[in-house]
């Protein structure tokens, strides 16, 4: 616990990324701004009892109008690169069509300043704000979605092309398919349990189609998407507990990597057939698109999960967050399986467990399953805590002493730098970097602004930022990190 800037720079490998990463629809507001369509979320959030405290993403961080301000916090705190979103409803309000040039001219002016400042742009095509026309044509559950995004990916590349060191097809297909379309705890709501299956084709199907439409307009940019994993385990012994295991696994994990990675989906104990038949009967035309070569992998980390057999109360961390009105905690009968917590463990803010010693777990279990994995970045890793601000008995200045948030991260960076160096369990895989989630407080999503995972306190009423104590520390390893290379250079 509680490794030194010091003795991180010292393990972080010379030529290895250092970054933040957000979301547009997340930061952004100005939802009704610059000719900007309505998206699914919008549509959701307006929905009573859908969002801790009724919040909605309207002005978020107001980062449309103070990028900025922003720009220059990325600036000061020396990271290598900046990872965001693409708002597609900000850039073709309904999803196809018409373009609104008032959306290309905001992202052109962010590229522009991130570049000037020596920033590597990562940018990801679909961070979950489905325009709501394509939403209220079925979302995901249609076909004709995947090859919507392909066609903005392909007016992302004209018109950013020239700009974007890298580029993420779509961030976290996994949530989306889970919470979107089988829990209905997410955009769009729709409850489907096991007929959400298709979304999740669907939006693997649009990532090999976008890559192909990147790879079309021959952008120099690296290309990848960006899957997250969770080490699945069982909450007890036993052959049904087992098999839940199998079923979730699946279902989080390699439902979304495997065809990727290996061009099919994954076999799986025919008792499982019930649940899983959409995987059963894939056309290998899709699976050829599925899987197109990557330049690189990107890999969420936040918790492992444990899982037991039968209908039961989700204490784990799965679990919808405090706030959420009672009909959305109920559980579902239809569920083989239910989640449960990791009392060995702290917990996050979100009631996540600390577990760094899992993010090694699973790049071990990626290295394992993938042999030929191309370089892979952690796009995002982070953690929500109950920030504080207070004032500075020597400056008088607001701060936000988020020790715990330091903790979380230097232990999770240690864990995959030492997993992945020679002689570690997962020394097959080249690690190219690391994103922490996230540079400023956000709208998180269905729990709205109850969350804060930003290096950045930001104050909703007033948009003030302050930077928090993991700020000036990240800003500390990025400073040691140039003094070592300088030196180099000398």
């Amino acid at each position: 616990m509680g490794m030194t800037p010091q003795s991180l720079a010292a393990l972080i490998p010379p030529d290895f990324t250092l970054g933040v990463a957000t979301a547009a629809f997340q930061i952004e507001g100005a939802v009704a701004e610059d000719g900007r369509g309505p998206s699914g979320w919008d549509a959701f959030s307006q929905q009573e009892g859908h969002i801790v405290n009724g919040d909605r993403a309207d002005i978020a961080c107001d980062h449309y109008h103070r990028m900025p301000e922003d720009v220059e916090l990325l600036h000061a705190l020396g990271v290598d690169s900046y990872r965001f979103s693409l708002s597609w409803p900000r850039i073709q309000p309904d999803g196809r069509g018409q373009v609104n040039q008032a959306g290309i001219d905001f992202y052109d002016r962010l590229l522009d300043q991130l570049l000037e400042r020596g920033i590597s742009p990562m940018c990801t095509l679909y961070h979950w704000d489905t325009p709501l026309p394509l939403e209220q044509a079925g979302g995901w559950l249609n076909r004709e979605t995947a090859y919507r995004l392909a066609d903005f990916a392909g007016l992302a590349a004209e018109a950013f092309g020239d700009r974007v060191h890298r580029w993420v097809t779509i961030n976290e297909p996994t949530t989306v398919a889970l919470n979107g379309y089988a829990l209905g705890i997410h955009a769009p709501g729709y409850p489907g349990l096991f007929e959400a299956l298709p979304a999740a084709h669907h939006m693997i199907l649009a990532h090999g189609l976008s890559i192909q439409a990147l790879r079309s307009a021959n952008v120099p940019g690296e290309l990848g998407i960006t899957n997250v994993y969770s080490p699945v385990v069982s909450a007890r012994g036993g052959f049904a507990n087992d098999l839940m295991v199998e079923l979730f696994d699946i279902l989080h994990n390699a439902m979304f990597s495997d065809p990727v990675l290996l061009g099919r989906y994954s076999d799986f104990n025919p008792l499982l057939t019930p649940f899983l038949h959409y995987l059963t009967d894939v056309s290998p035309e899709d699976l050829a698109i599925m899987s197109q070569p990557l330049d690189f992998y990107g890999f969420n980390y936040y918790f492992p999960t444990r899982i037991a057999p039968g209908s039961g109360p989700n204490t784990g961390p799965h679990a919808i967050p405090e706030g959420v009105p009672e009909h959305m905690l109920e559980d579902s009968p239809d569920l083989p399986f239910h989640i449960t917590g990791w009392p060995q463990y702290d917990r996050t803010a979100f009631g996540w467990p600390i577990a760094p010693e899992y993010l090694a777990v699973a790049l071990t279990e990626m290295a394992n399953r993938y042999p030929g994995l191309p370089p892979v970045f952690i796009t995002e890793g982070g953690a929500s805590f109950p920030d504080v601000v207070v004032q500075d008995a020597l400056t008088m200045e607001p701060h936000v002493a988020d020790v715990n948030r330091i903790n979380y991260l230097g232990d999770h960076l240690a864990a995959a730098l030492n997993a992945t160096a020679p002689g570690g369990p997962a020394e097959s895989i080249d690690l190219r970097g690391y994103y922490v989630w996230t540079l400023m407080d956000n709208f998180e999503w269905a729990a709205g602004y109850s969350q804060r995972f930003g290096l950045v306190y930001v104050d909703f009423e007033t948009q003030q930022r302050i930077p928090k104590s993991s700020y000036n520390w990240l800003q500390e390893i990025t400073s040691l990190r140039a003094a070592d290379t300088s030196s180099l250079r000398r």
